[in-house]
C-alpha cells in the first residue's frame, strides 16, 4: 500500500468532512486525499478576512479546480475577538477559534461529520497556539495523525500534481505584527500593499515587517545577495508610497516564523 492510499483510508473512514482550506500545500494535500476518498462528500472551505493577502483566494480557488474538491468560501470575523486584537503570543489561537467555530457551524448545518486541517507533523514541534484552538473543536489532523512532515507533503503533493506543491508558506498578515503591537484592519491593509508592491518589482517570496510607521522589508538570502543600490531604492519607493514613512530592509535574510523563535514549544494535539 503506497502512503497515499494508507492517507486516503483513513479519511475514507469518514462519512463526509469540512477541510479548513488556504490553499496552500498542507491543506491542497488534505483536500486533494478527501475528494480522493469521499468525492463529494468533501468540501474545501477557505476563511476571507482582512489578515488574507490580496491573492490567496484567488490561488485557493485555482487549486480547488485542479484538484476537482468542491470549495466555498466563509468570512471570519476574528478583528471582532478582544484576544486577536490585542496581538499577544497566543493570538492564533484566537484566530483559530474564530476559524473552527464557523466551520463547525457549517457542518452542523449542512451534516457533515468533521472539519480536518492541514496541520503536518512538523507544526508540533513549533509554537502553534491554533492547535490548541483545533484540540477544543475537535478538528481532524490527518497528516499529523500519520506522522507526515512539511517535505514529505510536498513530496506526496507533487505526486498528485498539486499546483501549490512548492508554494511558499503564506501566513495571515497578522504575523508581520510584532506580538504585543494591537492588530487593527488599517495595519492589515498596509502591510498588504506594502507586500503587493514589492512584489510587482519581482521579488516573489518577503515580508514586510510593521513597526508602526516603519516598515521593514525581509528578502531570502538570494535575493538580498543580489540587491543592488537602484534595487533598494526601488523598493523604499513602493514600500513608502504603500503608507508607511520610514523603510528598511533588513540585512538579515528572511526567515518565516522568526517571531516565533525565542519561545517555540511543543504542543500536544488531541487524537
Amino acid at each position: 500500500m503506497t502512503r497515499i492510499d494508507e492517507l486516503t483510508n483513513r479519511i475514507r473512514s469518514l462519512e463526509s468532512c469540512i477541510v479548513a482550506f488556504s490553499g496552500g500545500v498542507d491543506s491542497s494535500l488534505v483536500a486533494a486525499l478527501a475528494t480522493r476518498a469521499l468525492g463529494k462528500r468533501a468540501l474545501a472551505v477557505t476563511a476571507v478576512s482582512p489578515a488574507l493577502a490580496t491573492g490567496e483566494l484567488d490561488g485557493a480557488r485555482d487549486v480547488a479546480r485542479a484538484i476537482s474538491v468542491r470549495h466555498e468560501v466563509i468570512s471570519t470575523a476574528e478583528l471582532e475577538r478582544e484576544g486577536y486584537r490585542a496581538n499577544d503570543r497566543d493570538r492564533c489561537y484566537h484566530c483559530k477559534s474564530e476559524l473552527y467555530d464557523r466551520l463547525g457551524a457549517l457542518a452542523t448545518r449542512r451534516g457533515y461529520e468533521a472539519v480536518l486541517s492541514g496541520a503536518n507533523h512538523d507544526d508540533l514541534g513549533d509554537w502553534r497556539p491554533g492547535l490548541a484552538a483545533a484540540a477544543e473543536h475537535g478538528v481532524i489532523h490527518p497528516l499529523v495523525d500519520a506522522r507526515v512532515g512539511k517535505q514529505e507533503v510536498r513530496e506526496l503533493a507533487r505526486l498528485l500534481d498539486i499546483p501549490s506543491s512548492e508554494k511558499p508558506a503564506s501566513p495571515c498578515l497578522a504575523s508581520r505584527i510584532p506580538y504585543g503591537t494591537a492588530v487593527d484592519p488599517e495595519a492589515l491593509a498596509r502591510i498588504d500593499r506594502a507586500e503587493l508592491a514589492v512584489k510587482s518589482l519581482g521579488y516573489g517570496v518577503l515580508r514586510v515587517r510593521h513597526f508602526g510607521v516603519l516598515g521593514r522589508v525581509e528578502l531570502p538570502e538570494d535575493s538580498l545577495a543580489a540587491l543592488t543600490a537602484e534595487g533598494r531604492a526601488a523598493i523604499a519607493v513602493a514600500v513608502a508610497a504603500a503608507g508607511y514613512e520610514e523603510v528598511e530592509i533588513s540585512d538579515e535574510p528572511f526567515r518565516s516564523g522568526s517571531l516565533n523563535a525565542s519561545f517555540t514549544k511543543r504542543l500536544a494535539v488531541a487524537s
